[in-house]
């Protein structure tokens, strides 16, 4: 049954993806891929923030968390959050002699989605305390 939660999510993550990497792409004008960075950071946050309520439960897998994280972990977050897009953003910014670029995306996309994750955790893990 966590396959249809894992559908349910992606039809929710995907496009909500596309809708806000069109929104926040628009809004610069730059070669930059700011929509695809920002789904992946919120996406990073909403994983650290499920992570860390699940772990602040005492929780290791129960039916009610593998479900809920079958919906929004794997379902609406591997949806939401793209790392072919990336991938290929990164490479076309490099193809285009936008190398500082290429390495910038990679490293602040990096940077941001490890600490969103991890400040998700902690915010998570500390409502639960």
């Amino acid at each position: 049954m966590n396959w249809l939660l894992v559908i349910v999510g992606g039809a929710v993550g995907a496009p909500l993806r596309y809708l806000t990497d069109r929104a926040v792409q628009t809004r610069h004008d730059s070669v930059f891929p700011w929509g695809t960075f920002v789904v992946n950071a919120a996406g990073s946050f909403v994983l650290g923030v499920l992570a860390g309520a699940v772990a602040a439960s005492g929780s290791s897998g129960a039916s009610g968390s593998s479900a809920v994280y079958a919906l929004l972990g794997t379902g609406l977050c591997g949806a939401l959050t793209t790392y072919s897009t990336f991938s290929y953003e990164t490479l076309r910014l490099a193809e285009r002699g936008r190398k500082f670029l290429a390495a910038a995306n990679v490293a602040a996309s990096l940077l941001v989605g490890l600490g969103a994750v991890l400040l998700g955790a902690e915010l998570a893990g500390g409502l639960g305390r």
